[in-house]
């Protein structure tokens, strides 16, 4: 990482927040062995261009380069969740390479999409560095689900760039990221009636006289509203609490059961965090058609949908404006019973299971029979949940897994072939999520759930309470059987159990063209032993 770099965090710290340069100085080499482990790991395992070959020699890992080169570092600090030394580094051609971005240098690229991401790797050392400063060494208590949202100190588990706030100074990022645990305004902008977009329904609360309130985010507010002169906010603002993905809040008064989904022009991990007019179009619709699903297979109380109540965008040029829109979603509290707590399941890896009560085995097989018979039924019905550890959330009653949430529609594929065979028409719609190839419905479930929740779930259970990994992975796959036992015969159970799983290739996604769509790499597949 460039001495400017660093130096200018520095600077900004000392100006913002003097009290944390000090701790961000001794967090900055182990939040760069972090970075730097993760890219490691994609070179292990992505299709990455420029990369010839890889192979694995007793505990190294080997890979040779298209430009001659040749890296080699240990094989353990490449593997998913890995806990690495501070002092990390990969041998390269010219000695020790420490930092992210001299690693990404080696596969030789001369595009944007590299010197981007270059960028976007600095940038997330950095924020992690800040985050762990900010937080110390111990878990913070949870006392309501807000707290398990922003416990979530390191980001992302896997993705190199879990940090990355392109566009943010660090003084933005310590007074609106969510792991730096602030409360911040959201501004209110009257939006005229011929100037809106809008679907399902929009909460009185955000009218008035004949507009409607747009949530705008103070980011957003000070870096893109202000293109807009004619759009100027109300004196009202509404206090809120960022949740685990940034641009989500929850309110602190008013809009009851309700968060509130905001735009930004911020890079987070690998997509601008706008929200598309088809978002706005879709969410409710598929929210209704989702639910209706779940209700039919009869798991709607194990599992929930947290439902996208309305969405609104204003036109600009007659078009709407990814940059101006908001979303209004069910809040996981309004599915909560007194003394229980909603936990995204990427907290409970965060928090080092703290928040898991009792035998870890009987605790995972707890939440497999809670989540797996719902997700698998919904997916031979037509609905494939993209349901990875953000988007997917355990209620807790003292430590104990009483249900499971699910949020954020945007991520879900529908196949009308299967929903027609139960009844269900496919409501109009504006996006590209229904499709009836079956290796697509594998891979959004099958590539968040396994790869990314019940992977998370054993590493941590493994690592925290001495748990066996191969008897965790043995009692998910024993709920698995279950299931498919009285399920139709389809493909789903052997893309279940077979040799490999999806896995998102996110370095190469991000290397690409277009580094918004998702690729995909194999990995092989725990519960394929147990099948």
């Amino acid at each position: 990482m460039p001495e400017t770099t660093i130096d200018a965090t520095i600077g900004e710290l000392s100006r913002a927040r003097p009290d944390l340069v000090q701790p961000f100085m001794v967090a900055l080499a182990g939040a760069r062995a972090t970075v730097l482990a993760r890219l490691w790991g994609a070179f292990g395992r992505e299709p990455l261009p420029g990369l010839a070959a890889r192979r694995q020699d007793a505990e190294t890992l080997i890979v040779d380069l298209r430009n001659g080169g040749r890296l080699t570092g240990p094989e353990s600090c490449a593997r998913r969740f890995a806990q690495v030394p501070d002092d990390f580094t990969v041998a390269g051609p010219e000695g020790p390479i420490r930092e992210p971005a001299a690693l990404l240098a080696q596969l030789d690229l001369r595009t944007r999409a590299a010197s981007r991401l270059a960028e976007e790797l600095d940038n997330s050392v950095v924020n992690l560095a800040l985050a762990r400063a900010a937080n110390g060494h111990v878990p913070s208590a949870l006392h309501d689900s807000v707290d398990a949202e922003q416990a979530v100190v390191d980001g992302h588990p896997q993705h190199p760039c879990c940090r990355t706030r392109s566009g943010m100074s660090v003084a933005d990022v310590l007074a609106y990221a969510p792991e730096h645990h602030p409360v911040i305004d959201l501004a209110l902008v009257p939006v005229p009636a011929d100037r809106w977009l809008g679907a399902g329904s929009w909460p009185d609360e955000l009218r008035e006289d004949g507009t409607f309130l747009l949530p705008v985010h103070p980011w957003q507010r000070d870096h893109v509203l202000v293109r807009y002169p004619e759009l100027v906010p109300t004196r009202r603002t509404i206090r809120a609490r960022p949740l685990l993905s940034l641009r989500t809040l929850a309110p602190g008064t008013g809009l009851a059961g309700c968060h509130i989904k905001t735009s930004l022009d911020v890079q987070v991990t690998n997509y601008l965090r706008t929200i598309s007019p088809v978002e706005v179009a879709d969410g409710p619709p598929l929210s209704d058609l989702v639910s209706a699903v779940l209700d039919k297979s009869g798991f709607g109380e194990d599992l929930r949908i947290l439902r996208e109540l309305g969405g609104g965008a204003v036109r600009v040029n007659g078009q709407a404006s990814a940059s101006l829109a908001a979303m209004i979603r069910e809040s996981t509290d309004s599915h909560l019973g007194v003394g229980e707590v909603a936990v995204p399941l990427t907290s409970v890896h965060a928090t080092g299971a703290a928040v898991v009560a009792g035998d870890p085995v009987r605790w995972l097989t707890d939440f497999a029979e809670l989540v797996l018979p719902p997700v698998l039924t919904l997916l031979s019905m037509g609905v494939a949940l993209e349901a990875h550890g953000q988007n997917t959330l355990v209620v807790l009653r003292d430590g104990r897994p009483v249900r499971v949430l699910y949020r954020d529609l945007d991520g879900v594929r529908v196949s009308p072939h299967r929903l027609s065979d139960y009844g269900y028409a496919l409501p109009p719609l504006a996006g590209t999520r229904a499709g009836n190839d079956v290796d697509t419905l594998h891979s959004k479930l099958f590539g968040a759930l396994i790869s990314g929740v019940f992977s998370e779930l054993v590493d941590v259970l493994a690592r925290t309470r001495a748990a066996d990994p191969a008897e965790l992975w043995a009692t998910v796959a024993e709920v698995g059987r279950s299931v498919y036992a009285g399920l139709p015969d389809s493909d789903d159970a052997a893309a279940f159990f077979g040799a490999t799983v999806p896995l998102k290739a996110t370095i190469a996604m991000r290397l690409a063209d277009a580094p918004g769509k998702a690729q995909w790499t194999a990995a092989p597949n725990p519960l394929a032993l147990h099948r």
